[in-house]
């Protein structure tokens, strides 16, 4: 489709975007410049600063040229519309012998009269200065030989500030041009100037300024290898005075941006040492042994010991109230010890870090049914200052428990999840009245026949009444999960067998399935408190509360714990994405990344990690392994995020996907229709994603959206000081 032109002329009245510019650039002698009467300012006296002014541009030139017109009948050559301040300093050079009037200043003219009033309007309205140039100016500065507080006087700026720029002043001229043509930001160049290698420096710039970007992880990396800084662990408990005195020396950030960074790391593991030896006599006095484990590979510890933890279940009601005592009396003291000032004196520290590892092994001797804790592992803590670890002597399998009955059978004594047994005597729970058996004369087919048939009988009549069914497959549950020894599968009526989720190990995570062990726990006691059969209990609850017991036993049933990446269960993570699903399932509404769960990952993944959630960065990348766990599990607590990873949910994209799937035809692969499988086996790649929400701001930054950063000084025209 065309245009059709119109042939008449039209009257375009004339629009700033129309009027052909007439300013140029030429060089004048500084003899045939004066100021123009129309000047706002002309004919007032020369400030104060004017002497400083000419000293920065004797130093770095003229950063803003003057705007000019040509001079009329008796006046000079060229007028100065803009740049008074600057002609005035000049002069004063030229009165100094600096200059004289044959000094060629670079300017620009304009002749167009409408140009001439804007400027001489706008005379107070100064372009700023960029930063990039300020720099530049910086580098000339120096080259000359001038000194940072000559620099400093000259400029108006302080010392440090002049100091910052003279780092950057080093960079290559292209990143230079990099920062004032937008390709990085005045963050990156300072990310940049940190690097000691110039070519390197170089390679980085250029690929910024062709557009490719500029890799700040690779800076970061170079930069955080074998930086210690203030968020290592062992800082908790090691004063900046204490690592002084072993001869530690520290630096800090240029630019004050980063925290400072330790040089000597064997000093700061001396000073660790020995104030951990400190907190450790008084135990050691008491016949503990004390392991100190300053770095993240733990001390060998004979094979005959075990770590002292809450096994959740089997204890009685004194046992587990002394327990929950024991570890709000730890986790109080802890609070008093993490709220301590940094600069309290070591003597205000030490009654508090000696009172939380005695709260500490109180907690797991508890736990452990009291049983006595002879090893101790104390390592860093940037928190409290210390963890502690208890071990104790390791238990001899269990003996069999034989129950005192005609037909007694084993109880099984090591059911895989159920953690270690509690010490004491089993609950006898009371039975209901059944008939005798008949064995007198019979023979062993003709009792297998009968039992046989009567186990035929009562699953029609079971299978007639849900609501018994439901009492009895409760009750089984109840038997084999939640209590001491367990009701072994001869000795229940339901050929039914479930175990605890428990993974190797046994240590319990409080505020997930360790809250469910402890509701279970109460449930135990509240049976065994009723004096009835289990049965009987049971089926005497409301059904809300049946229901709530069938959910707790049901879940802490779970077991989707993977040992190998090669061992992935496609199968039972599809159940539990419709388990998630329906129950929409979020872990961090209780739980958040901690030190247990962030160890086994590289510093690259926490880093990525940091990202997701929308959390600095920079300053990260250059801390060790330990400061940079603790540094991401404090983050994610503020933050109240948990990796996407850990939800057993589909994304929403997943989810329709799926659909699209359930809806094709099956597909014959291998002699069973399993497309629907093939896909859930696509999906597991992108387990969870989306689940959790990510915010804006962590969008932006996986983006790679670039924050504006302000220069660190407020730019200002060369009219007013430079």
């Amino acid at each position: 489709m065309t245009r059709s032109v119109s042939t008449a002329p039209a009257a375009i009245a004339p629009t700033p975007a129309l009027c052909v510019s007439t300013r140029s650039q030429a060089v004048v002698r500084l003899g045939d410049l004066d100021v123009a009467p129309e000047n706002l300012r002309h004919g007032e006296a020369p400030d104060d600063d004017i002497s400083q002014l000419a000293d920065t541009i004797a130093a770095a030139g003229l950063l803003q040229l003057p705007t000019v017109r040509p001079g009329r009948r008796g006046e000079a050559a060229y007028m100065v519309l803009d740049g008074r301040r600057r002609l005035l300093a000049l002069r004063r050079l030229r009165d100094g012998g600096f200059v004289d009037d044959d000094h060629l200043v670079e300017v620009f003219v304009e002749t167009d009269r409408a140009r001439q009033a804007a400027a001489t309007v706008l005379t107070n309205t100064a372009v700023p200065v960029h930063v990039a140039d300020v720099v530049a100016a910086i580098g000339r500065m120096l080259r000359a030989r001038l000194g940072v507080k000559a620099i400093a006087r000259a400029l108006g700026y302080g010392e440090i500030e002049i100091r910052r720029l003279a780092a950057l002043s080093k960079l290559p001229a292209v990143a230079l041009e990099a920062l004032k043509t937008g390709r990085i930001t005045l963050r990156q160049a300072r990310l940049l100037a940190r690097l000691k290698d110039a070519e390197a420096q170089a390679e980085l710039a250029q690929a910024a300024f062709d557009g490719h970007g500029l890799p700040e992880w690779r800076i970061q990396e170079q930069l955080g290898e074998g930086r210690i800084t203030n968020r290592d662990p062992r800082c908790g408990l090691v004063t900046p005075e204490r690592y002084a005195a072993e001869g530690g020396r520290t630096e800090a950030d240029l630019f004050g941006e980063l925290p400072s960074v330790m040089l000597d790391p064997e000093a700061l593991t001396r000073a660790w040492l020995k104030r951990a030896a400190e907190v450790a006599a008084p135990l050691e006095a008491e016949g503990l042994t004390v392991h100190l484990s300053p770095g993240d590979d733990g001390p060998d510890l004979p094979e005959d010991l075990e770590q002292l933890y809450y096994a959740y279940g089997g204890l009685s009601d004194e046992a587990t109230l002394a327990y929950r005592e024991a570890r709000e009396r730890a986790q109080a003291t802890a609070e008093v010890l993490a709220a301590v000032e940094p600069e309290a004196s070591d003597e205000d520290k030490a009654g508090g870090l000696l009172t939380f590892v005695r709260a500490r092994i109180a907690q797991d001797q508890a736990g452990a049914g009291q049983k006595l804790a002879t090893v101790l592992v104390l390592r860093p803590s940037l928190r409290t200052g210390l963890e502690v670890d208890c071990y104790g002597a390791a238990e001899a399998p269990a003996e069999p428990i034989w129950l005192a009955d005609d037909q007694s059978h084993e109880v099984e004594n090591a059911v895989e999840g159920r953690g270690r047994p509690a010490a004491g005597a089993a609950h006898a729970p009371p039975r209901a009245e059944a008939p005798a058996a008949e064995v007198e004369g019979i023979s062993h087919v003709l009792h297998a026949t009968r039992t046989d048939t009567a186990t035929r009988g009562l699953i029609r009549a079971l299978a007639e009444a849900p609501e018994i069914a439901l009492t009895t497959l409760v009750a089984r549950l109840f038997g084999a999960m939640a209590i001491w020894p367990p009701v072994g599968r001869s000795e229940a009526a339901l050929a039914i067998s479930a175990s605890a989720f428990s993974p190797s190990g046994g240590c319990i995570v409080d505020v997930l399935d360790g809250v469910v062990r402890e509701r279970l726990d109460e449930r135990r006691r509240a049976w065994e408190a009723s004096g009835l059969t289990m049965l009987a209990w049971v089926h005497a609850m409301e059904p809300a509360e049946r229901m709530a017991l069938l959910a707790e036993l049901t879940a802490l049933s779970l077991d989707l714990r993977e040992d190998r990446t090669s061992l992935v269960r496609k199968a039972a993570r599809s159940e539990a994405a419709e388990i998630a699903d329906l129950c929409h399932a979020d872990i961090a509404r209780w739980w958040t990344p901690d030190g247990a769960y962030l160890r086994p990952h590289s510093r690259e993944q926490l880093l990525t990690m940091l990202e997701a959630m929308g959390a600095e960065t920079e300053a990260p990348a250059r801390m060790r392994k330990g400061e940079l766990i603790v540094w991401t599990e404090d983050q994610a607590r503020t933050r109240s995020w948990a990796p996407a990873c850990l939800s057993w949910g589909l994304a929403p994209n997943d989810a329709s996907d799926s659909a699209d799937v359930r809806d094709a035809p099956d597909a014959d692969v291998g002699g069973r229709p399993d497309v629907g499988e093939a896909e859930g086996d696509d999906r597991t790649a992108d387990l969870g994603v989306g689940v959790f929400v990510v915010t804006p701001a962590g969008e932006a930054a996986l983006a790679g959206a670039a924050p504006v950063d302000a220069a660190p000084f407020e730019a200002v025209p060369n009219d007013a000081a430079v």
